[in-house]
This record gives structure tokens, sequence and C-alpha cells, in this order.
């Protein structure tokens, strides 16, 4: 028989969490479970998805315990992983980054533009504090990290938590991708496995390969992205913004035709464009909270209100059970439970994984996964056009962290000026000044 296994999902109160629980009941077969937690400091908004939760288990899955918490003890005491996807200040936050950086005709988006640095210095110390208290309650617990902005956490989490290889910083986003092109290519995502390199949310796609055959459908893939898709809502949720992601792929394939870019590259590599076709007053960030947060809450008072999902219009179907953002962090468990050494992309110091770039760089490529945690593939020399634009990125990300854990107002000031979304001294000073008076609750002191 099995092992079972006891989760914390931190961050209970996510309109992400409801696809997690589908996903362990779908995934009990090979995941088994006896307790999950659902961790959160907002109350009222963990309280309906636990609702549902604890609706959804007794339904489906009576033998798994599900327990809805905000102490600490409770959550993390004797258990096996710690899911993580907090997001500090929330999305009226997020609202804030990105509004704020286009009043200074820049780029405020999460992860990538100026709103990727104030988030960052929102999420180091809440993510590295519950870490901490993760350590304190199980210390061999596997702590599957992905809370954003993904590649400054997990460059903070490298120096604070040093050698604790079960702390694993992973993005659903490639993954995301990944699914993608499965559907272009009529496969299964489980029938194709990517090479790749680059920092989380800046990276290219070296190779599709097909996993029996060996077959790279990289140049397919390249002939299908080169013109504008009509088909695009076929093949990825509709949001305005991911549709228009979607199409832009064709432009940034015809420009850089090597490899296929991380969808995120078009805010690095066309920032004036991006910016221009931004709608100041009505960013992704209400996109977000009028569409998927609306329609998810909407859907958990539904069923609390019905006191069951069997024989209403929410009872999952077998194949509904499952759900791509929740898969990812799902299929990574079960590698390391069941030591599969299936290949992920995760994120990992540099030791020698691509020859020419920085030592010790948090670089995200495949990985083996299982109970020794993650083991690299060799990804070799980069070209030097990669290399400049990812040695540039890691120096703004180094010295957001460096600006976080020191209190450094300079070198705060110094990352924003890298960032390819801002790249000039004094627009970098003015969004930092006023990122700072709307983040007192959430950052450090800057001297």
């Amino acid at each position: 028989m099995k092992a079972s296994y006891a989760i914390s999902i931190v961050g209970g109160g996510s309109r992400y969490t409801p696809g997690i629980l589908r996903m362990l009941v779908a995934e009990k077969g090979r995941f088994p479970l006896r307790k999950i937690t659902l961790y959160d400091n907002e109350a009222e908004r963990q309280d309906k998805v636990g609702a549902y939760g604890k609706i959804l288990f007794q339904e489906y899955y009576p033998e798994c315990e599900i327990i809805v918490t905000n102490d600490a003890k409770t959550a993390f005491e004797d258990i096996n992983f710690a899911f993580m996807q907090i997001r500090a200040g929330r999305m009226k936050m997020r609202e804030m980054d990105e509004k704020i950086a286009l009043r200074h005709g820049c780029l405020g988006q999460e992860t990538c533009g100026a709103g990727g640095f104030a988030y960052g210095m929102r999420s180091i110390p809440a993510v590295c504090d519950i870490i901490k208290d993760i350590r304190k309650y199980s210390p061999e617990a596997w702590v599957l990290n992905y809370s954003n902005p993904a590649a400054i956490v997990a460059e903070a989490t490298k120096r604070i938590f040093k050698d604790d290889f079960r702390i694993i910083n992973i993005c659903d986003m490639p993954i995301g991708i990944m699914g993608f092109y499965a559907k272009a290519l009529g496969k299964r995502p489980d029938e194709i496995e990517p090479r790749y390199f680059g920092l989380n949310h800046f990276g290219w796609f070296t190779q599709i390969l097909d996993k029996k055959t060996g077959e790279d459908y990289l140049p397919r893939l390249h002939e299908f992205f080169k013109t504008p898709m009509a088909a695009v809502g076929d093949l990825h949720p509709t949001d305005k913004s991911w549709m228009d992601t979607f199409k832009f792929m064709s432009k940034m394939i015809q420009d850089y035709e090597d490899y296929l870019p991380n969808t995120y590259l078009q805010y690095y590599l066309y920032p004036k464009h991006i910016v221009e076709h931004e709608d100041s007053n009505y960013t992704r960030a209400n996109e977000v909270m009028d569409g998927p947060e609306k329609k998810t809450f909407a859907m958990l008072d539904e069923v609390i209100a019905e006191g069951k999902l069997k024989g209403t219009k929410y009872e999952p179907k077998p194949d509904e059970l499952a759900d791509g953002h929740a898969g990812y962090i799902v299929d990574l468990a079960t590698a390391i439970a069941n030591n599969t050494g299936d290949v992920f992309l995760c994120m990992t110091e540099n030791t020698g994984i691509i020859s020419n770039l920085t030592e010790g760089m948090m670089v995200e490529v495949p990985c083996h996964v299982g109970i020794n945690g993650v083991e690299p593939l060799n990804i070799g020399e980069i070209p030097t056009f990669q290399k400049g634009l990812l040695e540039n990125q890691f120096a703004y990300e180094k010295l957001t962290v460096d600006a976080c854990l020191e209190g450094s107002y300079k070198k705060a000031w110094n990352a924003l000026t890298l960032n390819r979304c801002v790249n000039d001294t004094d627009v970098a000073k003015a969004i930092l000044d006023d990122y700072f008076e709307v983040n007192k609750e959430y950052w450090p002191e800057l001297k």
C-alpha cells in the first residue's frame, strides 16, 4: 500500500486553490493524502474556499481530512509538502504596481516590468517568513514555491536557506505554454518534453521533443506560430490580454528565429509597443479581478449555498477535475514522492549548467526530479544575445534582493534603472519613490 501524505496549501484563499483541490481528488490514486491544511491570513476568502473544499472532499475524497486555519503551527506541523502560492498585497497592490508605472510611461507588469520589482519587494519577506515557520514545525517537508515574482523569490530563498534542497522554486507558465504547443501539435502534454534555458519568465525553448520517438517539433511549431492565429481561442483561454499575447508570438518568432520564446519576452523585447497598447485605466489586474477572480468566488458562493456539488451545474466530470495550473505542482509532488525522475522546468543554481553564465544565477532549466530534489540537465554554452539579456536581468534581480534584504535605497534605484522595461535613471527614481509611498506596509525601510 502506498504511503499517504499531509500537505499544506499556503495561500488557501487563492482563486487557484479550488483547482488544486480538484486536481488532488483526481490524482488520489498516485498521490494519496491523509490531510490537507489550507493556510491564509485572509479569513473571509479562505473560509469560502475551505467550505467548498469540505463539500468536494466529503463527496469525492472522504478519507482525506481538510483543515482551514490561520495558525502556523496547525498548518505546518507534521506535513510532507507545502504548496506555496501567496500574493503579498493581493490584486489591489498589483493594480497599483501596474498603474503607477504606466503613469511614468513604463510597464508595470507583475513579474517583468517595474511592477515585478514592487511585487518582489513585498514577496521576499512574506515568503521567507512563511518558510521559516514551515521549517520550525516540519524541518523535512518539501516546500514547492510558485509565488511570484518567482525568479526574485528564488534568488532570495537561495541566499537565506542556502543548502536546503527541499525548497524548489517553480513556475507553471512554461508548462502552460507546453500545453498550448501540445494542442497545436495534436498531442497530449505528457507526450512531449521541453528543452529550455533562461530565468523565470525570461527564457527560450530550444527543442520540443516527442518522448517516444525523439522527434523535435520545434520547426513545425515555428511554422505554426509565424502567422497570427485565427484559432488561438480554440487553443488558449480567451482573456483578451492572453489572446493578444499569443497572437504577438508571431512577431517575436519572425524577429528571433533561433528558438521559441517564452511569451513574457514580449515585455522585455518590445516594451515601447506594449506600453502604447496598454489601457492605463484598465490593466491586467482589473481584467483578473473582473474575470477569473469574480467568477471563481461566485462559483464558491453558489456551491456553498447548495451544500453539494453532485447533481449541480458545478459537479466536476472526471475530465474536468484536472487543472493545468494545479496539475504542475501536483505532478512535481508526485515525482518527489514516487522518486520518478521525471523532467520538469525548475529554478536551480547555475553550477556550470549554462557554462557561459554567472555561477550562482538561479536559472530555469529542465531537471530530473525525485527524492533527492532537482538534478538539472546540462545546457552548455548559449549565444551572446541571450547571454547579454540574461546577465542584465540577473543583475536587476540580484540588486532587487540586495535592496530588500539590506534596506538599500541606492540598490533599489539601481535595480529599477537596469530593468529593461524602465531603463532610465530619472524615471527609475520617480517610480521608486511612488512605489515606496504605497508599499510602506509591505517593504522594509529604505535608506
